[in-house]
């Protein structure tokens, strides 16, 4: 790649919670504005920075307003309400025009100058998209770390795709992957999962994860959950066909129910009461009618979301303010 011809790089940054943290950012930032070549020899630039404001509970409207007069190169997009960090990182690369879109997070936990090396690691296989793979624990308490990995293996094996619990936030997506995935992706849909669709040559880039800054997470373990069960709705069908299989074994375990009712009541040792067991199997059963009609509601949810035409988000022309306290 020659140096008059660098790789130009959209930022684009969900903004929930940051008006003290991403100033900090925007500034270590400001060095990759300008040209420059990564540690392999790839001439990039930081063209711009998209920060989607996503409608927080603090005065990031005001830090947004102040970043853009200071800095040309950053450009507010103005969500008219919360749509979540997945909808508000898709208003951003929706309107990305670089050659490679990287998403990161608010937080300060992912360096900017990691983007030089995940360059590098896109350019060097040819890939399309790249994700940050830490090589360090996650820095929050254990027990978030635990549920963390712990719903990551289970969407793993459920779904079938090793690579589904290797994503993260902080990603290097070629830019009209970037731009095809916002202009058709609906309501709903996991990021992550839209971009599995599209994308056939994913990698991941060793990259050592900060602490964070001076912010609280947004994310309860209400929202995390949350986000886990969407991530397993949209990503196919795989928990209809376990639904399937969950009732075939039912069916077997009630013929098998049956023949021992049939063998104990012909030869005279089944007893006149029989509620425990009955009660037993009812509950079973039910339990199983339940959660059936349970996952299909929530894939007819999801559809039904689709189909009317509820938007993933709504950008507006003037900056959105938070709501008074009352």
């Amino acid at each position: 790649m020659h140096k008059s011809s660098p790789q130009r790089i959209s930022i684009v940054i969900p903004v929930y919670a940051a008006e003290r943290t991403l100033p900090t950012l925007i500034e270590e930032i400001v060095p990759l504005t300008k040209p420059q070549t990564s540690p392999a020899g790839n001439a990039f630039v930081v063209s711009e920075v998209l920060l989607v404001h996503d409608c927080g509970p603090d005065r990031s409207d005001l830090t947004l307003e102040s970043l853009t007069a200071t800095f040309p190169f950053s450009q507010a997009i103005w969500l008219s309400r919360n749509y979540g960090q997945h909808a508000a990182t898709m208003a951003g690369m929706a309107s990305a025009t670089g050659d490679w879109v990287v998403t990161m997070d608010e937080d300060g936990q992912q360096n900017p100058a990691d983007i030089g090396n995940m360059l590098d690691y896109a350019m060097a296989s040819s890939l399309q998209l790249v994700y940050a793979q830490p090589t360090n624990p996650p820095p929050h308490g254990w027990l978030r770390n635990f549920f963390s990995r712990v719903a990551k293996e289970i969407s793993s094996r459920l779904l079938g795709n090793r690579t589904i619990g290797r994503f993260n936030s902080f990603r290097l997506i070629s830019g009209e992957i970037a731009r095809t995935l916002a202009a058709y992706c609906g309501n709903g849909v996991y990021l992550d999962v839209g971009l599995f669709w599209i994308t056939g040559r994913i990698g991941h880039c060793p990259i050592r994860l900060r602490n964070e800054l001076d912010r609280p997470s947004g994310y309860s373990y209400l929202k995390l959950l949350g986000h886990f069960w969407n991530l397993i709705l949209t990503t196919g069908t795989r928990p209809l066909r376990l639904i399937t299989i969950m009732g075939s074994f039912s069916i077997v375990f009630a013929m098998m129910i049956a023949t021992f009712v049939l063998y104990q009541k012909f030869t005279n040792q089944i007893p006149v009461q029989g509620w425990a067991s009955t009660v037993t199997v009812v509950a079973f059963f039910s339990g199983c009618i339940l959660t059936a009609l349970g996952v299909i509601a929530e894939y007819m949810a999801v559809t039904m979301g689709i189909v009317m035409g509820k938007p993933l988000y709504v950008v507006s022309s003037r900056p959105t303010r938070p709501a008074p306290r009352r």
